[in-house]
């Protein structure tokens, strides 16, 4: 099976889990990217919505994130999404988001918290 492959499989298998789970706020995505990282340095994907929290993984500028849609202050990403891509990064500019990712990369996916001022829609 390749990569791709399993991937995709691993994706179906989570998605289903979450809905059957009723966690409502995780089982539609919407992607955004990681973008505005400084040179050589990536944004760290948390635990917790908290820039103490234990980081789970680092990604680079381009990376493209599954976003759960949930951040802190009661936003939602699905909300905002018709609006212009400035105007959604804005509101997310000083929020944490839900991200839907495989740190390890062997299909065990999990949530995480990444901060706005780094993520712009796809």
């Amino acid at each position: 099976m390749t990569i791709r492959s399993r991937t995709a499989a691993a994706f179906a298998v989570a998605s289903l889990t979450l809905a059957f789970a009723g966690q409502s706020h995780a089982t539609v995505f919407a992607a955004w990217q990681v973008a505005n990282v400084p040179f050589g340095d990536t944004l760290n994907v948390r635990k917790y919505p908290s820039g103490t929290s234990q980081n789970q993984a680092a990604y680079p500028n381009g990376t493209v994130l599954q976003m759960t849609g949930r951040c802190t202050g009661a936003i939602n990403l699905l909300d905002i999404a018709n609006q212009p891509a400035w105007k959604q990064e804005q509101t997310v500019r000083y929020r944490w988001c839900e991200v839907w990712h495989d740190p390890a990369q062997n299909g065990n996916f999990v949530t995480g918290w990444a901060y706005g001022k780094y993520i712009t829609p796809h």
